[in-house]
Parts: C-alpha cells; sequence; structure tokens
C-alpha cells in the first residue's frame, strides 16, 4: 500500500503528465489545421490550461508538505506561487 506522501507524488507526476499529453496533442493539432488563427487560438486555451494545473500541483505539494513545514514557510510558498501567476499575467 502507498503511504501518503507517495500518493502525493504519484498525483503531482499523473498530472504534469497529463498537461503534456493535452500539450503536445495541442502540437499536433496546430500541425494538423495550418492556420495561424487557429494554432492562435488553441495556444490561448492552453494558456489557461498551463496555469490551472501548476496550481493544482502546487497545492498538492503543499498538502504533502503541511506536516512537516512551519505553518510561516507554507504560507510564503503559497505566496511565492501566486506572485508567479500574477507576474505570467503581465
Amino acid at each position: 500500500m502507498l503511504s501518503d506522501e507517495s500518493r502525493i507524488v504519484w498525483s503531482m507526476a499523473l498530472f504534469r503528465m497529463f498537461s503534456a499529453a493535452v500539450e503536445f496533442t495541442a502540437a499536433l493539432l496546430m500541425l494538423r489545421f495550418q492556420r495561424v488563427d487557429t494554432a492562435f487560438q488553441i495556444n490561448a486555451a492552453l494558456g489557461l490550461f498551463g496555469p490551472s494545473i501548476m496550481v493544482i500541483v502546487s497545492v498538492l505539494g503543499l498538502v504533502g508538505l503541511a506536516g512537516r513545514v512551519s505553518y510561516s514557510k507554507l504560507v510564503l510558498i503559497a505566496a511565492g506561487v501566486m506572485l508567479i501567476l500574477y507576474a505570467a499575467r503581465k
């Protein structure tokens, strides 16, 4: 039976693999359609998808660290994730 930590690591890895599969499929669709406007729309959809995956994986990581890292460090890590998202929008 997997430990809680192993489950979290597996979940994080599976979300990243899913993300990679979506990105690869999007790239193939861009090549399939051979149109700049369609490729741009696909890229825009990925722009929404990518940060969502990052937040989900980060939350899983925070949950895994919750028992071993102090509350103040967890807050700093969460703030760092939010700053990354904020900086990527501007």
